[in-house]
């Protein structure tokens, strides 16, 4: 989405969008069911109460996991320092303006410590 967004705007006119939450979908997916959102803590959280193995899909440098509940099957994706890492390098690869937040009420540390490590942080 970001490349094709440059390919369009001025790399320097552009915010990188940085959701603080993650998605619990139920599985089967059908469309038109939405998922419930989830804290990044939550995730973890979750991922622990029913003993699932946390993975990491290489290609969207994302963590997930599946879990059963009920007879319910789902699965959770979410962003930890990996993929948040990962998500703020793009700011340099691709010359961005920057990044904003959404849902900035769900602290999530790890988050601002990277954000803080990697750049100068200016509120606007």
């Amino acid at each position: 989405m970001l490349e094709y967004a440059v390919s369009e705007i001025p790399s320097e006119k552009v915010l990188m969008s940085m959701p603080n939450y993650g998605y619990d979908w139920t599985l089967p997916y059908m469309r038109g069911t939405p998922a419930r959102s989830v804290g990044f803590i939550e995730a973890t959280d979750l991922a622990l109460r029913y003993g699932a193995e946390i993975q990491f899909d290489e290609a969207s440098q994302t963590p997930y996991f599946n879990y059963t509940d009920n007879g319910v099957r789902h699965v959770v994706w979410f962003d930890d320092p990996r993929s948040i890492e990962a998500k703020l390098g793009l700011i340099d690869e691709l010359d961005l303006a920057g990044v904003s937040y959404w849902t900035v009420n769900r602290c999530y540390v790890p988050n601002w410590l990277i954000l803080q490590s990697m750049y100068e942080v200016v509120k606007l």
